[in-house]
């Protein structure tokens, strides 16, 4: 056993030792544990327990997010289910959700609940829109991500509409890559203060900072 949050030797990797709770969500939330998988962390993946009856958890499924992560399912709606969560918390160092705002609060698995009980938690928060403003209830899809960030203006000729491009700029670059590169950055500042952190990883704020670049060498 090891100490709540004491990061422990492992194969050589930069993330090996930190220990990763990722709750099950689409495609930006699975990159996100992927890329710290890749680099050492020990990722568990929390499925859903249906009411359909068994299913097949999505670390057994051909997907290439879920290399190398473990997974369990849990009924989140049961008082059980959710005690189990908080132990797995107690003894984890980061803990990605990409729900809408509100959604762990209501399982009582908020930040400020689970930092209570690991207060040097990296609680990592992977949204469309963010936790807050006029749009953070709403569901999103990468254009919607990409338009709003004057992103996908630049995917088109001139005089004519833009075509839209696959979901990476918004949902993998701007979302799973800058929240892992978030959490990265929380892990080692608490190195220094010994404290957790809560990372707000919005997509729509990632795309616009990657195109952000691009505008100025227009602009020159």
């Amino acid at each position: 056993m090891r100490a709540r949050g004491e990061i422990e030797s492992g194969d050589g990797r930069p993330l090996s030792g930190v220990r990763v709770i990722e709750m099950a969500g689409l495609a930006p939330s699975p990159y996100c544990g992927m890329i710290l998988g890749d680099f050492g962390a020990d990722v568990v993946v929390v499925d859903r327990l249906s009411k359909g009856g068994p299913e097949i958890p999505n670390v057994m499924l051909k997907n290439p997010f879920d290399r190398g992560k473990r997974s369990i399912r849990i009924n989140l709606k049961a008082p059980e289910g959710i005690i189990i969560v908080r132990r797995m918390i107690a003894e984890s160092d980061v803990l990605i959700e990409p729900y809408r705002p509100g959604v762990m609060e209501g399982l009582g698995l908020g930040p400020e609940e689970v930092l209570e009980i690991n207060p040097r938690l990296v609680y990592a928060r992977l949204t469309g829109w963010g936790q807050k403003g006029p749009y953070a209830g709403m569901a999103g899809h990468d254009i919607d991500y990409i338009a709003l960030s004057g992103a996908l203006s630049l995917f088109r000729r001139k005089g004519e509409k833009p075509l839209p491009p696959c979901n990476i700029l918004g949902d993998f670059a701007g979302g799973g890559m800058l929240c892992a590169l978030g959490i990265v950055l929380a892990l080692f500042e608490r190195e220094r203060s010994g404290q957790g952190q809560v990372v707000d990883a919005a997509m729509v704020d990632g795309a616009a900072s990657l195109i952000t670049m691009f505008y100025g060498l227009l602009g020159n």
